[in-house]
């Protein structure tokens, strides 16, 4: 793996705190610099809170120095990290998800969520809370209340989204991970616009509590984004602890096991599936991206069968079903904002395609959401059959291990492209083509950025596994990584400054 990934990642980071190079205020305080000199181009922290953090980080160094004098296992006890404003709710900090009203309410987190309690018990520190579009709906960073995020490989073009401020930060090193989450590519989408590494962990792998169960009809999923595979696999070991009462829970590691072992795991060849989609789904640099990733792991020893995807993973039918669920979840969300402000919400306050998604959903009889469940339910049992989840098929033959895809189907777009009112939806239906199956399904997918399109920006590519089988992708992620298969990431801090 080029240097100029792992030199800056967390796990260097800590590392470097624990040999006594460096301490978690010296390194605070260089994020918080960082932060300070790069921000006003990129608009990636909204919310920064440099005095708390350097207060926090004057502890992590006391109890460093407390630890150096009786080593212990691996801590990011120090490392900073950001925290997209959508989620991950923090007691006293802004939490605006991007709408006007809550903006204008100076609206605050009441108590810190599970996540975040376990960020914290972990002893990373956040430096802000991140950019993100009103309620993190498309896949774009341009909220009407922010304005727009800027990608650090290129001003003029978008960091994706919806965690789209948090990909921005971690690209230009300000921090080495920032949270994010998932509901339709947002954590995997913003990773391969910005040449990051982003883990979408299965369904149930980390718990919303304690204010949701299901987010989003059980699309969206937290987890992180990395400059680095091992990071990657040690903040998923931090993050996901399930809480009593969870709806459901992925299945979990053998006892003493941890997804950072994945980054060790020898590899017996892999049965992968490749697929570009039908034809025109894909540009020809994403395609050749695809291909040349494929080849990769074909010298790596697994093997590659092209053209090969789960029968009905790009069918139609599931698009009408997720509108329905996407838009009577939004109706939700807003009837609970309506029940916490004790008035009803209006179109005054919102932004005009959330507005129109809530009232689609308002206006739908209940069995219709009951339908749209059930239809998804056996669409998902019918893409399933293709993983080896150690059964044998009807055939006798042994399911594929994993499925390659493109993320995006075209390259990073410019600002303003999706965000246009009359062909922005249009648009990004037609990027994303590739991201929704994983919510839908519940299954664990990694993009990783192994290549550049003609102007030299981050192409990303992604890996899908089993479900619950995120150690498998973590291991073939980290063997790419070795082989050196993910593209440099430079110094965009330097670059932009």
């Amino acid at each position: 793996m080029p240097a100029d990934r792992r030199d800056h990642d967390a796990t260097a980071l800590a590392a470097a705190f624990a040999a006594g190079e460096t301490d978690p205020v010296e390194a605070m305080q260089a994020a918080l610099d960082r932060l300070e000199r790069l921000n006003p181009a990129l608009n990636a922290v909204i919310h920064p809170r440099p005095e708390r953090a350097l207060a926090e980080a004057g502890e992590a160094s006391h109890r460093w120095a407390e630890r150096r004098a009786e080593p212990r296992e691996f801590s990011f006890d120090g490392v900073p990290m950001a925290v997209k404003d959508l989620g991950c709710e923090q007691a006293g900090e802004f939490h605006h998800a991007g709408a006007r009203f809550l903006v204008d309410l100076d609206w605050r987190g009441t108590l810190d969520s599970h996540l975040y309690r376990l960020l914290r018990g972990a002893g990373m520190i956040s430096v802000g809370r991140t950019n993100t579009p009103e309620f993190g709906t498309t896949i774009t960073t341009e909220p009407a209340a922010y304005g727009p995020t800027a990608n650090p490989w290129d001003l003029n073009r978008s960091p994706g989204g919806s965690s789209g401020g948090s990909a921005a930060a971690v690209a230009a090193g300000i921090v080495p991970v920032a949270h994010g989450n998932d509901g339709g590519g947002s954590i995997r989408v913003p990773a391969a616009a910005c040449g990051l590494v982003g883990l979408k962990p299965s369904r149930g792998r980390v718990s919303t509590a304690p204010r949701l169960g299901e987010h989003r009809g059980g699309f969206a999923v937290d987890g992180m984004l990395a400059r680095t595979v091992r990071d990657a696999a040690r903040c998923l070991d931090v993050i996901s602890r399930p809480a009593p009462g969870d709806p459901y829970i992925a299945p979990p590691l053998r006892p003493g096991a941890s997804f950072a072992d994945a980054l060790t795991t020898s590899l017996a060849p892999l049965r992968i599936a490749v697929s570009t989609g039908s034809r025109g789904r894909a540009s020809e640099p994403v395609r050749r991206a695809t291909e040349e990733a494929a080849a990769l792991l074909g010298e790596l020893g697994h093997r590659i069968e092209p053209d090969t995807a789960p029968d009905g993973w790009y069918s139609p039918d599931i698009a009408d079903d997720m509108i329905v669920v996407r838009t009577v979840a939004m109706a939700t969300e807003m009837a609970g904002w309506a029940q916490r402000l004790g008035r009803p919400m209006t179109a005054d306050d919102i932004e005009p395609a959330n507005w129109w998604s809530a009232e689609l959903g308002r206006s739908l009889p209940a069995w219709a959401y009951v339908q749209a469940h059930e239809g998804l339910a056996r669409w998902r049992r019918r893409v399933m059959s293709f993983w080896d989840q150690g059964m044998r098929r009807p055939s006798g033959q042994n399911g594929f291990d994993l499925l390659l895809t493109p993320v995006l189907a075209d390259v990073t777009p410019p600002l303003g492209y999706l965000a246009d009112p009359a062909d922005g939806a249009r648009r990004i239906a037609d990027l994303t083509a590739f991201v929704n199956q994983a919510n839908v399904s519940g299954q664990p997918a990694i993009s990783l950025p192994t290549a550049l399109d003609p102007d030299g920006l981050p192409l990303g590519v992604q890996l899908h596994a089993g479900y619950g089988n995120e150690q498998l992708l973590l291991a073939v992620a980290q063997q790419i990584a070795d082989a050196g298969g993910l593209i440099p990431l430079g110094n965009l801090a330097q670059e932009l400054s």
